[in-house]
């Protein structure tokens, strides 16, 4: 009999397909005692289990590239951390197998993160990660993680890994399906760069048996359990529809009345450029450059190694527009050499812009390496910084860009309260704002956002976010001047309706999204997406606004 669970919808699309479970969790290895003279022989088991899951994840991040590579290279640390590998050594010599000693090892290692502050205590769950694929390995047992399949499945999972996600294969994934995590979560994120559909935050959605067929709605959230024949045949042809309507998006992002609406990428690095320049991006409206600085936590890279790196995105659009973010560390994006190690709250305490006015150093290394890279080439360069709160946040950062003689246009982003407020105060100082709604939302609401129990207040449509987004526009349009959205806010196709008719002038995505925005876009006029706009603000929940909005939309 078919039934309806509902989620929060994360990334377009349908799937119907079959339930697979992620692997479970290694079971906890028995607390056997081992005599004496076999403490040597399973030091080196341990060791050696250690190295092959540390280069397995590795290699894994070498294929995935990007950010995730990153993700898994700390991963491979953490599992060769030397106070790590020294207790285990200590819990062998004293009769533990090597498997126990692993296990109890991580253990104590995890008790000390969990109590060490929000940003180490995040780290959890990659460490019990670790943990698993070690003591699997040392069992013999299947590694936890993606199940073995020949045939295409819906994936069920609590969370998905970074070290499982990475390398997930949407020929055979096709969509998946989270207990926990939020519209800007990592799974969210990786679904909508995969383009597979997906629904997060589901309660209960480990008791979906294994094999039972389910229906997958990543716009609505809506899962259908043994859907019917006729609601898979309506799904189907809705989704048939819509993969229709996409191949026909082409062209500059604007309402059907011809209100131009550029629709942008956001890239973690020149690996990403490819599906963006496919998707037909007019440019790139965030450009990540934290990928660089993760390489080595201990030091900054060098002017010539950021240099390269630019001009490698810069040159794929040419007479494009590239908003490139400066360096934004801290809180779950701890640099060694430039973010304390003992703030109490990272999230609220020194990262982004404020991390680089303490290290002047580094901000002006970064600028000039983009001047560098922009010379000779027809594009258009714009810089912001990350984490703004007031006018003397803009002021020295605008300072610093004069300084370094970067001759681009400067901006600021709008992710602290205070900025969308002030926004006009701030544009005293800058050329333009780009709305960052994933952390807006997290300040806004104080909602982390990769915990799914406040996703409700992650939510874009959230009518107070709505203000915030509005407040900014105004200020941007009452001093001439562009204010632009490259959160995950972006993505969905009829929020980004909303926000062109609140006076956003453009927006940025993740380049799976971009034709869906597109085309959506392209089916109103410029006044039906303020309409839309108004009756979203109008509204107390972020249900409510999504279904007023849609309403304003289709003529109800």
């Amino acid at each position: 009999m078919e039934t309806t669970l509902r989620g929060v919808g994360v990334s377009h699309g349908v799937a119907i397909g079959e339930v697979r479970h992620m692997g479970t969790a290694v079971l906890e290895p028995p607390a056997k005692q081992i005599p004496a003279e076999e403490a040597e022989r399973e030091q080196g088991r341990a060791r050696q289990a250690v190295e092959a899951v540390a280069a397995d994840l590795v290699a894994r991040g070498n294929l995935a590239g990007g950010e995730a590579q990153h993700v898994l290279e700390a991963q491979a640390m953490m599992a060769q951390d030397p106070e790590l590998m020294a207790d285990v050594d200590r819990r062998i010599a004293v009769g533990s197998t090597a498997e126990r000693g692993v296990y109890d090892a991580f253990a104590s290692y995890r008790a000390l993160l969990a109590g060490a502050g929000e940003y180490l205590a995040g780290r959890v769950a990659d460490l019990d990660d670790v943990r698993n694929r070690i003591v699997a390995r040392l069992l013999g047992v299947p590694m936890p993680g993606v199940p073995d399949s020949d045939e295409p499945y819906v994936l069920i999972a609590r969370d998905l890994a970074p070290a499982d996600t990475a390398l997930l294969d949407p020929t055979l994934v096709l969509g998946f399906v989270t207990e926990e995590g939020g519209p800007t979560s990592h799974s969210a994120i990786l679904a909508r760069a995969l383009g597979v559909p997906a629904v997060v935050a589901l309660p209960g959605a480990g008791e979906l048996a294994e094999g039972t067929v389910i229906a997958v709605d990543g716009s609505t959230g809506e899962i259908f359990v043994e859907p019917s024949a006729e609601k898979r045949a309506e799904m189907e042809s809705a989704a048939a529809a819509r993969k229709a309507a996409l191949s026909t998006s082409t062209g500059p992002g604007a309402t059907s009345d011809g209100h131009k609406v550029p629709l942008l990428a956001n890239v973690g690095g020149p690996g990403d450029v490819p599906a963006a320049v496919e998707a037909g991006a007019e440019g790139v409206g965030l450009f990540r450059t934290e990928f660089l600085f993760l390489d080595d936590s201990k030091q900054a890279p060098s002017e010539e190694k950021q240099i390269a790196a630019y001009r490698a995105v810069l040159e794929a659009f040419p007479e494009g527009r590239v908003v490139v973010r400066v360096l934004d560390a801290g809180a779950d994006k701890p640099l060694e050499f430039l973010t304390p190690a003992d703030e109490p709250n990272p999230a609220l305490g020194v990262r982004g812009l404020r991390s680089l006015l303490d290290h002047p150093d580094v901000l002006r290394t970064q600028l000039t390496a983009l001047s560098k890279a922009a010379e000779g080439l027809p594009v258009y360069l714009e810089v912001m910084a990350p984490m703004v709160a007031d006018r003397a946040d803009a002021k020295a950062f605008a300072d610093a860009c004069r300084e370094a003689g970067l001759n681009a246009k400067f901006g600021a982003m709008v992710e602290i309260p205070s900025a969308a407020l002030r926004a006009r105060s701030v544009l005293q100082e800058v050329e333009f704002l780009s709305l960052g709604t994933n952390d807006l939302a997290q300040y806004t609401f104080a909602a982390d956002r990769q915990v799914g129990a406040v996703s409700r207040l992650q939510d874009p449509w959230q009518p107070a976010l709505l203000d915030l987004v509005a407040m900014s526009a105004d200020a941007a349009r009452a001093e001439g001047k562009s204010c632009g959205v490259c959160g995950e806010a972006a993505a969905d196709p009829l929020l980004a309706c909303v926000l062109t008719g609140l006076g956003v002038t453009s927006l940025s995505m993740g380049a799976a999204s971009i034709p869906y925005v597109r085309t959506t876009l392209a089916k109103y006029t410029l006044a039906q997406c303020e309409r839309a706009a108004s009756a979203a603000r109008a509204s107390d929940s972020a249900e409510e606004a999504r279904v007023a909005a849609q309403a304003v939309l289709s003529g109800e």
